[in-house]
This record gives structure tokens, sequence and C-alpha cells, in this order.
């Protein structure tokens, strides 16, 4: 396995991507997109656990420079611009996809996207974009609904969810599901039970947050994954 640093540019701003790559002669991309925290260890080995399963991972800087969150308020600093404007979040994650599909050993037809808490939220624009992708995973993601493109939903949507997510309440799922099945999307939801936010994440363990780990749902959501890409691969 190699990794590496790819940069590239979007507007004036550099954005510094981590890829790790298998080294096969032609390969399915996955792109990892992070948390709030920016492009942290925690997507990295993300990254590299995809390598070790023969896909091009590359763990994606939405933030710019791989600027990386260093306390709760930093983090949401970080964010918010980009929750308020989901345009600029929808081009920022196209400019990484067109990036991704250059790396040397990427088969361009095979693109999939995968993201974190916030991540889940930016991959999950990328499918509203309609962007020509093959599927879009979205674990712990937040699920508030923004503009579809006039080209519809192309890729399919896998979005995995813990049932106790306090930042997910159960109104917005439900508008989620309404809002993927009117605009006419491959969709699939599944719901964990006794799962809390953040639930892949061994560090998030915040109950002012309403944050904790389980390894049950950790598991099962990678599964759940790797079918998917079995299925859209």
């Amino acid at each position: 396995m190699k990794t590496q640093e790819v940069n590239y540019k979007f507007g004036d701003q550099e954005y510094r991507a981590f890829v790790a790559n298998p080294e096969k002669e032609s390969a399915p991309l996955v792109l990892v997109v992070h948390t709030w925290a920016g492009r942290d260890d925690f997507v990295e080995k993300k990254a590299i656990e995809l390598a070790e399963e023969g896909y091009v991972a590359m763990a994606v800087d939405m933030y710019g420079e791989a600027k990386v969150g260093t306390s709760t308020e930093e983090n949401q600093s970080l964010m918010t611009p980009l929750i308020e404007d989901r345009d600029k979040l929808k081009a920022i994650i196209n400019s990484a996809v067109e990036a991704g599909k250059k790396i040397d050993g990427v088969d361009s037809s095979k693109v999939a996207a995968i993201g974190y808490c916030f991540g889940g939220l930016v991959v999950l624009d990328l499918a509203r974009s309609g962007t020509d992708i093959s599927g879009v995973v979205s674990f712990h993601g937040l699920l508030m609904s923004s503009d579809i493109s006039t080209d519809g939903i192309q890729a399919k949507v896998l979005v995995l969810h813990g049932e106790r997510d306090p930042m997910v309440p159960l109104s917005m799922v439900d508008d989620f599901q309404k809002e993927m099945t009117e605009a006419g999307a491959d969709w699939q939801l599944h719901s964990y039970g006794n799962a809390y936010h953040a639930f892949t994440n061994k560090e998030a363990n915040d109950p002012n947050l309403g944050t904790q780990y389980n390894e049950n749902a950790d598991k099962r959501s990678w599964q759940s994954m790797m079918n998917f890409f079995a299925e859209i691969f």
C-alpha cells in the first residue's frame, strides 16, 4: 500500500487530501469525508482500512489547508460556514471527486463517497447535487435537507443511523425519508438500536454532545457498507 497527500485547488483555496492506494492496476475510488473536526487521524485510518479492502481511498479536506479543530468551539466555527452555504459545500466536495478521479490506479467509472457526522451530510449533498457516481454512505450523518439538482439523485444512497442520536431526531429522519422517496432516489436507511451519535468513534464519548461509541453498531455499519459496495461496484 502507498499513502500520499494529494493537493488540489478550488477557487483560491488549496485543499489537501490523504490518499491510501492499494496500488492495483485499477480499483474503485472511495472518498472519505471527515467529521466537524476536519481531516484528522480518524478518517485517515478509515482510508487505510478501505485501501486494505482493495479501494483507492481519499480522505477529503473540506476546510482547506487540512485544517483540524482542537476544541468544540473551533470545530463549530469551521463547520458552520459550510452548513450555512450548502451550494459551496456541494462545489467543494465535487471538486474533490474530480481530483480523486485523476489519481493513478482509479477506475473513474466506479466512485463512491462515505462520510461521518458532518461528513455524512456532505456525501448526501454530493448525491443531491446530481453527480453521477455509484453511491454514497452516511455514518451517523446530519440529515437536514437541501436543494436537489434538476438532474435528480444519480447515486444510490445508504444511511447508517443511530436510533438514539440526539442530533438527528425522528422528525428529521421522517423528513429525510420523504425527501429521498419524492426525489425518486434508490435509498436505504439502517437504524441501530441503542446507538447514539458518533457510534463508530471510540474516542467520541461525551454525554453533553450525546456521542457514544457502540461496538455492535460500528461493526454492523461497516459490514453494511461493504455489502453496499459489493452491490454498486
